[in-house]
């Protein structure tokens, strides 16, 4: 039986990991600010609304670049939380995480396979099936399609799904000490 000091130091462990996840909220920011770039530039370039063939002004690349920059960001830290989940051991680094959504064709498979990783530290903490790992990666996956069909009104999407991630994985964290002996699941 462990003492109530030891519950306290690991209740504040899983507390400081819940810290470290991503703002989400700076992400809704700048998809917010991507997508007045993307509103005032075609404003003034109405071409890009004809979809002709056009480089994009400045402000609206760098835009919607630092966003990209922050959605990887964000996966490398969540990767982090579960690297340091105590009795966990996440299969996916958080390097991996992002340097496989570089690599063509593999990107779409990666965007649908690692939420789904998060999924599975879920139920193993929550020590039942209370989050399908097909969902997470579905709705990634369907983001990351709409952020390509819709443009910069796209990017948010991939920020609310990073928020129902963050979600669970505060959940997660908060769930049920874990038993010596539940074992971790094959991956």
């Amino acid at each position: 039986m462990e003492t109530a000091g030891g519950n306290r130091s690991r209740d504040e462990e899983q507390q400081e990991l819940s810290k470290r996840l991503p703002r989400v909220w700076i992400g809704y920011l700048l998809s917010f600010a991507t997508l007045v770039a993307m509103l005032v530039a075609v404003e003034k370039h109405p071409e890009l609304a004809s979809g002709a063939l056009v480089v994009p002004p400045l402000y609206l690349f760098l835009a919607g670049f630092v966003t990209l920059v922050y959605w990887l960001v964000c996966v490398h830290r969540m990767h982090v939380v579960l690297a340091h989940a105590p009795q966990w051991k996440h299969p996916v680094s958080p390097a991996r995480a992002v340097g496989f959504h570089f690599i063509p064709v593999y990107s779409l498979y990666w965007l649908y396979k690692w939420p789904g990783e998060v999924a599975k530290f879920v139920n193993w903490k929550c020590g039942r099936l209370a989050l399908k790992p097909w969902k997470p990666g579905l709705f990634v996956f369907l983001a990351y399609a709409a952020c390509l069909v819709l443009g910069p009104g796209g990017l948010l999407l991939l920020f609310v799904c990073l928020a129902y991630l963050n979600e669970w994985i505060r959940r997660g964290l908060a769930g049920p000490l874990e038993p010596q002996d539940r074992s971790q699941p094959s991956v």
